[in-house]
């Protein structure tokens, strides 16, 4: 049984790999911000080394995309330095190392999907912060799996649905931005398509050599399809609707120029799963169809 760390298991997507690595054959240990200041290189060296886990998989980030702009040291302490100090260890240890990034390391001027190998070019502290994680993990030389996701969501942690659903209690109207496109992704998704991964690679890779040879690098886990911020907030208003939690107000559109924000974000998020299913095997799940799942624990 392979002993899996997991760090930052108390937001959006450790909480939901928590629950989900459960019922596969890990023995998880499970460390929040509480137990570990990732701004602490020594002390985090330290926990994991103790630790000698199997598998490392780091969950957590500094996610204020807005914020960050102020707080460019954090950001980068969080994002990019952590991340490599994680995988440098992992690399000691010989073991593997999980970490998630995002969309936002591209510009977004690109009409197609992007596919894992198209030039990162960032627009804002944030997105320069993960892909400075991501380069330093690679360069640590640690068997790795960096999984991009977009969009992520959930019931309970501070994003998108969540505001949404707070809003259209509120507001006689939304006005949301139209011209941005993405795949919003559920967490519990990325979560169980995580431990599809780790099973799998265990299971068939036999040893972290072949691991390393066919399977380490970069991947793109997002939610099939395309939609705006606009058309995400549309579906969510609709479904608290159909489950009488909110009226159906009015969601009218607007560009990004009407809602201005401290940080640039890409018009085009959208990235191509390809890989991820001829690789590793997993399939994409629709955004609306993951967005339907994720309705239905409400009130439950």
């Amino acid at each position: 049984m392979a002993n899996v760390l997991l760090i930052g298991s108390a937001g959006q997507i450790g909480a939901e790999l928590l629950a989900v690595l459960q019922c596969h054959p890990f023995r998880v240990t499970a460390a929040d911000r509480r137990a570990l200041d990732l701004a602490d290189a020594e002390a985090l060296v330290s926990y994991v080394e103790a630790l000698h886990p199997d598998i490392l998989i780091n969950a957590a980030a500094y996610t204020a995309v807005d914020k960050a702009e102020s707080e460019r040291d954090l950001a980068f302490a969080v994002n990019a330095t952590a991340p490599g100090v994680m995988a440098q260890c992992m690399h000691r240890l010989g073991g593997l190392f999980v970490h998630y990034s995002t969309d936002y390391i591209f510009d977004g001027h690109k009409s197609s999907p992007y596919v894992e190998d198209d030039p990162p070019a960032p627009l804002n502290v944030y997105g320069a912060s993960k892909l400075a994680g991501e380069r330093a993990v690679v360069e640590s030389g640690a068997t790795h799996l960096i999984f991009r996701t977009s969009w992520i969501y959930d019931l309970h942690g501070r994003n998108f649905l969540n505001t949404m659903r707070r809003l259209a209690a509120e507001r006689p109207e939304l006005r949301v931005v139209a011209d941005q496109f993405g795949a919003p992704t559920w967490s519990r998704w990325v979560a169980r398509a995580t431990a599809q991964v780790l099973a799998k690679s265990f299971e068939s890779a036999g040893s972290r050599a072949r691991l390393r040879a066919e399977w380490s690098g970069v991947y793109h886990m997002t939610a099939g399809g395309r939609t705006s911020w606009h058309g995400f907030a549309s579906e969510i208003v609709e479904a608290l609707a159909q489950k009488g939690l909110a009226p159906r107000i009015p969601v009218l559109a607007i560009g990004a120029a009407d809602y201005p924000t401290p940080a640039a974000r890409p018009a085009n998020s959208v990235l191509s799963n390809e890989k991820l299913k001829r690789t590793l095997g997993v399939e994409q799940v629709d955004w609306r169809a993951q967005l339907r799942e994720c309705m239905e624990d409400l009130g439950q």
